[in-house]
């Protein structure tokens, strides 16, 4: 169900309110471009410094633009189990097609603590549970047997993994029937050639159409097309972490006109000391 390149969509914001417009704007020419599916409210998204109501916003007018055309997934994990859980029933009843859950960060739970909460989670709503392994962010890193104990639950389908590691494919792939999703856009093609069925991606916020054929020909084998594909697109893709993600993302759909420039504290805007050499090389990418 979850496959090819899905955007981990920015949340755009206007004099500190989500732009609805801006985003509706965003999900039609996401699904034009060809993208694969979309993620509203990840990390990407700033979901941290987003309210519940903001949250179900946010959502909202994803599903509404996307109108079913392709799949919606929500970020719904925090680090605390009952919030979570709220979190993530509350989303699930507005139709989305599965909710992410981020292993709980601060916190550094041990693999029976990760268990226990995605456990809970999973069986309190009534769709499809996708893990999200981001040791960067959390401090903790999902070890594939805990990851194969919870490939168990009828609810728990796939994992995005952004652990910086191919090799985990195999060895998540060696211990359980689970969709892994790379979280890394560097290695996505590495971790499709080994088994994974797409990428949650960054890069696609800007460049959703090369992304989509980039994974799209891993996947077929096509392995000189992906390598053409994945040698344009490195640059970029390393440009997008010159600092904290989603600055430069949204600093370069500032530079293409489709959102402003604006983030949630504690995010500011990229550093203008940044800004030519980004620029310089969206403009080799044809991308503004």
């Amino acid at each position: 169900m979850f496959s090819g390149a899905i955007t981990a969509l920015v949340t755009p914001f206007s004099n500190g309110a989500i732009d609805t417009v801006s985003l509706r704007n965003l999900v039609n020419w996401q699904i034009e471009q060809g993208i694969d599916g979309l993620l509203a409210c990840g990390c990407t998204g700033e979901a941290a410094t987003l309210s519940n109501e903001e949250h179900r916003q946010v959502v909202r007018t994803v599903l509404e633009a996307a109108e079913g055309r392709v799949p919606v997934i929500a970020g719904t994990g925090t680090n605390d189990t009952a919030s979570s859980v709220e979190l993530s029933m509350e989303t699930a009843a507005l139709g989305v097609d599965a909710v992410l859950l981020i292993t709980p960060y601060y916190n550094k739970p041990t693999p029976e603590g990760q268990i226990e909460h995605y456990t809970l989670v999973a069986d309190a709503v009534d769709c499809p549970v996708i893990l999200y392994n981001v040791p960067g962010r959390t401090g903790t890193n999902m070890l594939p047997e805990a990851i194969a104990r919870l490939a168990e639950h009828p609810r728990i389908v796939a994992i995005k993994d952004a652990a910086g590691s191919a090799e985990r494919v195999t060895a998540i792939l060696n211990l359980c029937d689970i969709t892994v999703l790379s979280g890394d856009d560097a290695i996505a093609m590495a971790q499709v050639a080994l088994g994974a069925a797409g990428v949650i991606s960054v890069v696609s916020n800007i460049a959703p159409a090369a992304m989509s054929e980039l994974i799209s020909n891993a996947a077929k084998g096509n392995l000189q097309e992906a390598r053409r594909i994945q040698a344009r697109m490195y640059p970029v893709i390393k440009a997008m972490f010159l600092e904290t993600n989603p600055m430069p993302v949204k600093k370069s759909l500032a530079m293409m006109g489709r959102i402003q420039d604006e983030l949630r504290l504690p995010l500011v805007s990229m550093k203008e000391e940044f800004v030519p050499e980004l620029r310089r090389i969206l403009e080799k990418a044809d991308l503004i």
